[in-house]
């Protein structure tokens, strides 16, 4: 692998944040267009990454395989022969076309492994296949098991300065429920307390952030959606970011702002004495 490739592979993982379980070169198109499109594909978690090639770093669709209802192979698995595949899913129909039957056969295991959290018993896989399926299979039923909800806690690490751990999970402590217009009046008028409000959407069925960024010609106030899926959320950015917690969103705008910001954080009052219990009036 060139020192190119490995920077491409390594800028894939900070967008996706998930596990590379099988790639390869994919055609692909919907159920009822003529031509197959060219892609590169990653199955990274439950869903295909599609790129335009092996050297792009921005995947420009993507197929959820949550979503996915049914497997058919269009013809019977036979040397020689390209092996294409439908995919029905609950929002769409796509085919997918391998050119190799063999490939073709590994990315039928690891779409059903993945979708089903089953490993087909009908795959013609050598050995070492099947054992790679047995290890994808464990490490995503462990990547989609429930976490126990745990308050979020921001832990400091001296050694690089204001870092936060984003391997929790739970709410964020700079959460409110307010709009984006009392999120905005609060970064105004509370400067001191921080710079990033996490709030529901606008939809109230997803979550945004709302943060204030300072400029010599003023602040300026930004928001952003953050999409809740099954395996975690999306933060809608021009490369959508995918990630497994709230905390690793907050934590996602703290490291791409090099932690200039701050989560907004309302400081608490608490008594600093204790009074004796007042005697007995007559």
């Amino acid at each position: 692998m060139t020192a190119t490739t490995r920077r491409v592979y390594k800028r894939r993982e900070t967008i996706t944040a998930l596990p590379l379980y099988y790639s390869g070169q994919l055609l692909k198109k919907y159920t009822g267009q003529k031509e197959f499109k060219n892609f590169y594909g990653e199955l990274r978690g439950s869903t295909i990454f599609l790129y335009t090639d092996e050297m792009h770093d921005t995947y420009s669709e993507k197929l959820d395989l949550q979503m996915l209802k049914s497997m058919s192979m269009d013809s019977p698995y036979q040397n020689n022969r390209s092996t294409i595949y439908t995919l029905t899913l609950t929002n769409e129909e796509v085919q997918l076309k391998v050119d190799n039957p063999n490939t073709g056969e590994e990315w039928r295991g690891f779409i059903m492994t993945v979708a089903t959290k089953e490993i087909p018993s009908n795959l013609q896989l050598l050995p070492g296949q099947m054992l790679r399926l047995e290890e994808v299979l464990s490490e995503e039923k462990k990547r989609q098991a429930p976490l126990s909800p745990l308050p979020y806690t921001y832990h400091i690490h001296p050694s690089s300065g204001d870092t936060y751990d984003d391997a929790l999970s739970g709410i964020p402590l700079c959460f409110f429920p307010v709009s984006r217009q009392k999120a905005e009046k609060m970064l105004k008028e509370n400067t001191e307390y921080g710079s990033i409000i996490l709030r529901p959407s606008t939809d109230n069925t997803n979550y945004a952030i709302t943060l204030r960024q300072d400029h010599p010609s003023g602040p300026v106030m930004k928001n952003y959606k953050v999409l809740s899926i099954d395996t975690g959320f999306i933060i809608e950015l021009d490369a959508p970011v995918t990630v497994p917690s709230l905390g690793a969103v907050l934590d996602h705008f703290l490291k791409a702002t090099e932690f200039r910001l701050h989560p907004y954080l309302v400081p608490q009052t608490y008594d600093t004495c204790i009074d004796p219990r007042p005697e007995d009036l007559d």
